[in-house]
């Protein structure tokens, strides 16, 4: 049965835009550290591959590689599927109630009307337009900072990114067919019902490279829109094959039946071996 293997992918999304590079701003991690794995949190992760083969020399194991991007400092996407629309629907729901409280007021009481409804339109925020490219998920959704609270100057810079998203997986170790990637349709939610995943022919050892094309999502102002703008950008990773036979999960020794002690240690160890009652 093939090993499934994860493989995360944490982006530093305001830096990378900053910088236009995924080069330091992007750290890797595998569960596969304690089997020969190498640069976990870095850039520089070379996954190791695990192979095994039979005695005949035939191929008797292949793994399966899952890719999960995720954002560094935004909202984390364990919370809620409806979060950010409820936070937008918290903020409007707010807004109306100082709106409401400040025309029941008389216009006798000293206030200042234009500074109350500045701190109005603070609590309503700022909404992203929705474009083709934005639908789903980012689709007039209201900007929010990594608390949760929204966002009223998109300028400051202050605000959660969206998440990182893999759109293609291609290089070396494809184009050598040691690995199969493609694009897979999921219930699970967090990923928005799609992940990468590959199939790795583990009877090739070797280091083989392979590059992740990876979309970020970077806010842009024009005119008096807000739009979350598309910007596309490589990272670089790498796979270490390496075979050996197969084994004997628990005893470590060739195929085989598991060795069983012999039955004349049973009934020595019923006799004597077992803790003895006391005696008056």
């Amino acid at each position: 049965m093939a090993q499934q293997l994860a493989i995360i992918v944490l982006v530093d999304i305001g830096n990378a835009l900053k910088a236009n590079t995924l080069q330091d701003n992007t750290y890797l991690f595998d569960n596969m550290k304690l089997h020969g794995s190498t640069g976990q949190g870095t850039g520089d992760l070379v996954t190791a591959i695990h192979g095994a083969y039979w005695r005949d020399g035939s191929q008797a194991t292949e793994q399966v590689l899952n890719w999960l991007p995720y954002s560094l400092g935004s909202i984390p996407p364990t919370v809620p599927r409806g979060y950010e629309a409820d936070r937008a629907r918290q903020s409007d729901s707010q807004a109306l109630a100082e709106l409401d409280a400040l025309t029941a007021k008389p216009g006798s009481t000293g206030s200042d009307p234009a500074a109350e409804l500045k701190e109005i339109r603070k609590a309503v925020g700022t909404r992203v337009k929705t474009t083709r490219r934005t639908k789903g998920r980012l689709s007039g959704q209201k900007l929010l900072d990594v608390t949760g609270e929204v966002v009223t100057d998109a300028t400051a810079g202050a605000f959660s990114y969206p998440g990182p998203v893999i759109t293609d997986i291609y290089g070396q170790a494809v184009d050598e067919k040691i690995m199969y990637p493609a694009e897979y349709g999921s219930p699970d939610l967090v990923t928005d019902g799609w992940y990468w995943s590959a199939t790795v022919d583990s009877s090739r050892p070797g280091t083989y490279a392979y590059t992740m094309r990876i979309q970020l999502h970077k806010l842009v102002q024009r005119g008096s829109e807000t739009l979350w703008e598309p910007v596309n950008m490589t990272c670089e990773s790498k796979l270490k094959v390496t075979t050996e036979p197969k084994h004997n999960g628990f005893t470590g020794a060739g195929l085989g039946r598991l060795p069983i002690e012999s039955s004349s240690r049973g009934p020595a160890f019923a006799q004597g071996s077992g803790p003895q009652e006391a005696t008056a």
